[in-house]
């Protein structure tokens, strides 16, 4: 039933445990009463992060499931597709933020579906690797299946050349000697893919690439983990049409090899060299790989031991190819250290010069805010707006924490506003000195005339700096630069 009233949903907030009967006292006090409209206190619950708008928009509609798988809160979601949706969630005990993918509900009922699903699940949870997405939960809740996993704040590789290109080909080769890491380690515990594609690798705002989606892996039986080996292996249409074209049924790890040389194909060109394509028939159809462009034609400026090692990786005749995806791992480790400026002396600096750099001017960085007060927040966004920095807000010090408790950042510094929160916001402003995990994080600690007791109490250092009130726009402006800039 749909809440008429502001107190119906809050009650429904509190009943399906999305809120506390404390936070939303406060929240009352801030939206000026209980007599408030619904979409008025709504708007409240918003700002003060106590509901995302996924959220809100259910509870107005009056749905109660849905908001929790396992120990997941559900946040929003961040993607879809035919078979599932993903979304961005929170574990109710650590507060740690995960990525939750649910089974759509017209296949609850299709026992293969399922199936399938709940083995991505399954297989993944087996493999623990830097370079592969970490399965932490597979379950059943609301009448349908899903998995909870490790959230990568980033895209898939088709959508990340989709927006940008053909990726700089140091930035291409570290990208495939992670990926390679990952299928190397999944390779050794007999453990195959077979189903390589750019929407099935995640790389992460900070430069980290993840295979993804092992719903359809294959184990071997003679090398392969017993756990996994129990699991039935589906047989794969981009994989079943090669190896019709090659003779070669059933070639796991070469196969792996070639679709692994179509995702490198893809990082070098912006094009995938099969094509984009749903309908099933063209897919299964073994002339498309007859009629791939080769590397040379569609990307002859790329350097020659690049395009070699690619298309060695994509022959059509498997015993052309390389033999094992460490001997690729090997190849892709050599052009590294070739193609780094400088050549092996300066291998490391090659290997930094490929990610993202730091931010360390404004316009382009990120900081997030942390102010208590309402109006406050607009005043202080305002403020940091002009100044050219993006800017994110919370009202919770310890939230602001919670989200640095992970990579990446979700800015590149915090500004904690002690005028309401006092203690609260020294207690965390000291936090980052404190605890090893915070200490690239810059931040300023804003204070009021009669707080100086705080500032005296505030541990600062080259990335912690305390600034007094009233706040004047050039003191702010050199105090984030020069941290930014120390962080770089």
């Amino acid at each position: 039933m749909q809440p008429q009233t502001a107190e119906q949903l809050a009650e429904l907030a509190i009943d399906l445990g999305l809120v506390t009967s404390e936070e939303v006292q406060r929240a009352w006090s801030d939206a000026g009463g209980t007599s408030v409209p619904t979409e008025q206190f709504g708007a409240t619950l918003l700002r003060r992060e106590l509901l995302t708008r996924y959220q809100l928009d259910r509870l107005l509609r009056g749905d109660r499931t849905g908001y929790f798988f396992g120990s997941a809160k559900i946040l929003y979601q961040v993607g879809a597709g035919a078979f599932a949706r993903v979304y961005r969630a929170q574990m109710r005990d650590s507060g740690d933020t995960v990525a939750v993918k649910v089974l759509r509900n017209r296949f609850s009922q299709d026992e293969d579906k399922c199936k399938e699903f709940r083995r991505e699940g399954e297989m993944g949870r087996l493999l623990r690797h830097p370079n592969i997405v970490t399965i932490e939960d597979v379950g059943e809740a609301n009448n349908t299946s899903y998995i909870t996993m490790e959230f990568v704040e980033g895209q898939t590789l088709r959508d990340l050349v989709k927006k940008r290109g053909a990726l700089e080909v140091l930035r291409a080769i570290d990208l495939m000697k992670q990926l390679c890491s990952g299928l190397e380690y999944a390779h050794k515990r007999g453990v195959t893919h077979r189903d390589l594609k750019g929407s099935n690798v995640l790389v992460s705002t900070m430069g980290a690439a993840k295979l993804a989606d092992f719903g359809l892996a294959a184990v071997d039986k003679e090398y392969g983990d017993e756990v996994l080996g129990r699991m039935h292996s589906p047989r794969t249409v981009e994989y079943a049409a090669l190896e019709k074209l090659t003779g070669m049924r059933n070639d796991n790890v070469r196969s792996d090899i070639y679709f692994m040389g179509a995702l490198a194909y893809l990082a070098l060109t912006g094009v995938s060299p099969l094509g984009d394509s749903r309908d099933r028939s063209a897919r299964s159809d073994p002339r498309r790989f007859l009629e791939v462009v080769p590397l040379a034609k569609r990307a002859p400026d790329l350097p020659a031991d690049v395009r070699e090692t690619v298309t060695m990786m994509m022959h059509l005749e498997p015993l052309e190819r390389y033999q094992s995806i460490s001997d690729v791992l090997r190849v892709f480790e050599e052009l590294a250290v070739a193609h780094a400026p400088g050549g092996k002396a300066t291998k490391r600096k090659a290997r930094a010069s490929i990610a993202p750099t730091a931010v360390t001017s404004a316009g382009q960085a990120r900081v997030m805010l942390v102010e208590r007060s309402g109006q406050a927040q607009d005043t202080l966004r305002d403020f940091l707006s002009k100044l050219g920095y993006r800017v994110l807000v919370t009202e919770n010090a310890q939230r602001a924490l919670t989200r640095f408790s992970s990579t990446p950042f979700p800015a590149e510094g915090i500004v904690f506003s002690a005028s309401k929160l006092g203690s609260e916001a020294l207690e965390a402003f000291n936090a980052l000195t404190a605890d090893p995990f915070y200490a690239k994080v810059p931040a300023v600690l804003l204070i009021g005339g009669r707080q100086t007791d705080l500032g005296e109490q505030a541990n600062c250092d080259e990335l912690r700096r305390v600034i007094t009130s009233p706040i004047e726009k050039t003191t702010m402006q050199e105090t984030l630069d020069s941290i930014l800039i120390a962080k770089a």
